[in-house]
């Protein structure tokens, strides 16, 4: 049997990038993929490339800012699949700025597609967890364990993600729901858009990995995406997971 056979799996971000890879592996091993983003066009496109290994699997747009529809989210996936075993809030975007030009809107922007989004569908899917003992996988970034430079909302959005993961891990323990965060360091739009803005900050990140390349989306944060949803990590809750080649080395 594969290892996530028949689980319902939510997405966010599923238009690319690292949510992409996490939805081929997750799919490889049985798992029913739900995509959500707010690009259509783009969403559709990775949604044609899981059907072909999960059938079932489909595509919801999804404005991530408008928090008062995201329940909605989960209640659609429940309502057509019965049930929903795990949620991935992998969505964020943000602006890159000097910590003293940082603005509020840089910071509303941050937080809000990325740490409310997290907030409001971990409280929308916990009922719907607690029946399946399920699993929530949320992402955390070097950006903000290392204090990464031009990263000031980035960073705190994603400390702040990283502080209700654990608070949630440590509340919805006893009902079996699991609670774990990657940080990643991988192949994506975002982080080639970084290194052509930033090229010298990119070399000086890419020289400083032991393992000396940028992880695969698929491949290596996907792989360990299954782990966290399967079974084998149901022992597992409140971490942050570094897959970034040994990059940053918590303690």
């Amino acid at each position: 049997m594969m290892r996530l056979e028949n689980k319902i799996v939510i997405i966010t971000g599923g238009a690319g990038g690292i949510a992409t890879g996490m939805a081929t592996a997750m799919a490889k091993e049985g798992a029913i993929i739900v995509l959500v983003d707010i690009n259509a066009e783009a969403g559709k496109v990775v949604e044609a490339k899981i059907r072909e290994i999960s059938p079932k699997s489909m595509f919801i747009k999804g404005d991530l800012f408008d928090v008062e529809n995201l329940p909605t989210i989960i209640e659609t996936v429940v309502a057509k699949y019965g049930k929903l075993d795990v949620l991935v809030n992998n969505a964020h975007a943000s602006k890159q700025k000097p910590f003293e030009e940082t603005t509020q809107e840089d910071l509303d922007f941050s937080f809000g597609t990325g740490f409310y989004p997290t907030f409001y569908l971990m409280k929308a899917a916990f009922p719907h967890l607690k029946e399946t003992e399920g699993t929530v996988i949320n992402f955390a970034s070097g950006a903000g364990l290392s204090g990464q430079p031009t990263q000031t909302s980035y960073a705190a959005a994603k400390e702040a993600i990283r502080a209700i993961s654990r608070v949630a891990a440590n509340e919805w323990g006893k009902y079996n729901i699991n609670v774990n965060l990657i940080s990643p360091i991988a192949k994506s739009q975002a982080v080639e858009k970084w290194a052509e803005d930033f090229p010298e900050m990119y070399e000086a990140s890419l020289s400083s990995i032991p393992l000396g390349r940028w992880g695969e989306p698929e491949e290596d944060v996907g792989r360990v995406a299954v782990f966290l949803a399967s079974e084998d990590a149901r022992y597992i809750t409140g971490q942050t997971i570094m897959v970034d080649g040994g990059s940053i080395q918590l303690r």
